[in-house]
């Protein structure tokens, strides 16, 4: 997803791009070969498969290669799937990179991962860790907070007059969402400015950091609708959530990554998209970097306007809306 706006940035900037994609990639893999070749025009568009060191190694890196930018993630942050692709997949492309002589490797991985407590934090941890003790490459190691479409899946239900749904009284947790172009230019940037190497980058998007309440009201001010909240008490998350663990015991396969995917909305439901003091114990609004032009105003006003084309959320739709 991002990795599209990242290839697209760099091409624009004139460097010499080589993307490697799964043949079917973009939401639910409705994107065929034709149409990333076309969305990568300018670049040299190779596809196969992130697992496969092979894949890489004769494939993607066919020929020396400068800089590696990696913008893989697991699609639904389930544990066997995030560290197969969060961990292990990024590894490998990290592992090829460095016998084909990259002097930098730029990695996308996440601000959540301060207080690592589901298993595709624990997988991303472990390869900032890996890639910051390799030696033989230098690293940017990028930490956004939220995506604007991370936050857009109640639009449509909000212009329908429907409920905002939010956790508590919606104020538990803040995030300073980012657009997708301003992440790219930032992200390009750690290929040309040194003062981004070596380097942990916690990165946010232009103005405040916004609550889900305000989010809500922002939303209720630019549709029109009266402000109507549906409170879901934390409390059953939990219930769901041990719920859920009692049957994995028994029926792993079935339940497993239904309760992970339960700890991951409950962790976003109370966890702030900030970067986070562990002397103090705070999420720290003002010491999380802003950067960017594209405020989350601007982007609600279009989404309300114009629709949420490009923007869909696929495994991360709300109640099946936007999917």
């Amino acid at each position: 997803y991002i990795g599209k706006f990242v290839t697209q940035e760099l091409i624009k900037r004139g460097y010499n791009v080589v993307a490697f994609s799964r043949e079917k990639a973009g939401i639910k893999g409705k994107l065929g070969k034709d149409d990333i070749v076309k969305d990568f025009a300018g670049a040299t568009c190779r596809f196969g498969d992130v697992s496969s060191l092979d894949s890489i190694r004769n494939v993607a890196f066919q020929e020396h290669i400068d800089v590696v930018v990696s913008c893989l993630a697991s699609r639904t942050g389930g544990k066997k799937d995030s560290w197969a692709i969060d961990y292990q997949a990024t590894k490998n492309v990290l592992d090829v990179a460095r016998e084909k002589g990259a002097s930098h490797f730029v990695l996308l991985s996440a601000i959540c991962v301060q207080k690592p407590t589901l298993e595709f934090q624990k997988a991303k941890l472990k390869l900032e860790a890996d890639l910051a003790a390799a030696g033989d490459i230098t690293y940017s190691i990028v930490r956004p907070t939220a995506f604007f479409k991370s936050v857009a899946g109640q639009i449509e239900l909000v212009k329908q007059g429907k409920p905002y749904v939010m956790f508590g009284d919606g104020q538990l947790a803040s995030c300073k969402p980012i657009s997708e172009s301003d992440l790219a230019n930032f992200i390009s940037d750690c290929i040309s400015e040194t003062d981004k190497v070596n380097k942990i980058l916690p990165i946010g998007g232009p103005g405040k950091a916004y609550s889900a309440k305000e989010q809500a009201d922002m939303l209720f001010r630019i549709t029109g609708q009266p402000t109507n909240y549906f409170p879901v008490p934390v409390a059953l998350m939990d219930g769901i959530i041990g719920m859920l663990d009692f049957f994995a015991k028994f029926f792993p396969a079935q339940f497993e990554d239904a309760a992970e995917f339960g700890r991951i909305g409950k962790y976003y439901a109370v966890e702030s998209m900030l970067v986070w003091d562990p002397v103090k114990q705070v999420y720290l609004e003002d010491a999380t970097p802003s950067y960017g032009k594209d405020t989350l105003e601007a982007f609600f006003t279009k989404a309300v306007k114009e629709g949420l084309a490009g923007q869909e959320l696929g495994d991360q739709a709300v109640f099946g809306v936007n999917e």
